[in-house]
């Protein structure tokens, strides 16, 4: 079997696990009453946010928590088929000599901030930040957020010896030990953009999927197969979800899943040497939580809205766009960003 079609097995064996699991798994989540609660919401500073409650209402009572399915089955599936994979003689090439550093930082992403957002949905969905029990504040979650992410890219620079920064038509820079920094700031900002992302159905699990296919291109043009295997699993088992997260949506990612998903897409970026295509792959996230910030600052500092509403897609909805329409124009915008990205990453 070439590398192409085991591939392709891979990703198609990983949608029809997935596919099999993610009904019983909602009606789990059910009978857990882990479902988004219509509760005012508020923005980082605490200050209420009428216009997404407005359009979020109907919302209430839909399952949250489809990112633990996602990340179960990657993680399971990736654990059983690579030892498969490697006794039927394929080879596993990377970019890396120590293959196995590789592996545990991708999954020490993936599992650690899913961790973290599965906590804060289960204070969150409980009720429990309200009662005073050991809820995570934004600020809290912020700084393990950091944590996290400093402990990832030491390993990448300690471990893998990652350091360089290739920028298109300029150039590739050592950053040496200012990669750490520089690595600790993508994976927030990256967390956190998929994370403000997945405000309407379909959004941030589609955006994503058509941005992963474009690093799983990347991925398998380098030989890098660790990471092409993991991406395949990871978007076979994303479109599965994505059929029930579609508007009207039937399961929500969760934060279990966008902290997690963010955060891996920044770390996969990181390990192939492209953070600058990464951006424009992953645009759809980097406006998304760009306006988040923008309004947030100005309406702390200036004491006026720069914006209608923010995230963009908020403002979209105030003026009279209808969610679908946002969500499938945002695939569309993805779809030629990610084109474009690969094409810059290719150069």
């Amino acid at each position: 079997m070439n590398s192409l079609a085991l591939l392709l097995s891979v990703l198609i064996l990983s949608f029809i696990v997935t596919s099999i699991a993610i009904v019983p798994f909602i009606n789990l989540l059910y009978k857990l009453k882990f479902q988004r609660a219509q509760q005012e919401s508020r923005d980082t500073f605490g200050v209420l946010t009428p216009i997404f409650n407005k359009f979020h209402k109907s919302k209430a009572g839909v399952p949250v928590g489809g990112g633990l399915l996602v990340i179960i089955v990657v993680t399971v599936l990736f654990l059983f088929l690579v030892p498969l994979i490697k006794y039927y003689g394929v080879d596993l090439t990377s970019n890396y000599e120590k293959i196995q550093s590789e592996i545990n930082i991708i999954f020490f992403t993936f599992l650690s901030f899913g961790l973290l957002g599965l906590y804060d949905d289960i204070m969150k969905f409980f009720n429990l930040k309200i009662k005073g029990l050991f809820g995570l504040r934004m600020k809290h979650k912020f700084i393990f957020e950091i944590i996290l992410s400093s402990a990832i890219a030491v390993m990448l620079y300690s471990n893998l010896g990652i350091s360089i920064l290739n920028i298109p038509f300029i150039g590739t820079f050592d950053l040496g030990i200012f990669f750490i920094p520089f690595a600790t700031f993508t994976i927030v900002s990256f967390a956190n953009a998929v994370n403000i992302s997945d405000g309407l159905d379909g959004l941030a699990a589609g955006s994503l999927m058509i941005s992963l296919f474009g690093l799983w291109f990347l991925s398998s043009a380098i030989l890098d197969v660790p990471v092409s295997i993991f991406l395949a699993l990871f978007i076979g088992s994303l479109i599965s979800f994505l059929y029930f997260n579609v508007f009207p949506a039937r399961i929500f990612m969760g934060d279990v899943g966008s902290l997690a998903f963010g955060a891996t897409l920044a770390v996969v970026g990181l390990l192939l040497g492209k953070v600058i295509a990464l951006v424009v792959i992953s645009f759809i996230f980097v406006l998304e939580i760009s306006t988040s910030l923008i309004q947030l600052f100005s309406k702390k500092f200036l004491k006026r809205k720069v914006f209608p509403a923010a995230p963009i897609h908020l403002s979209l909805q105030k003026l009279g766009w209808e969610e679908p329409k946002i969500v499938q124009r945002a695939w569309l915008l993805q779809i030629m960003l990610t084109i474009f990205g690969v094409w810059l990453a290719v150069l």
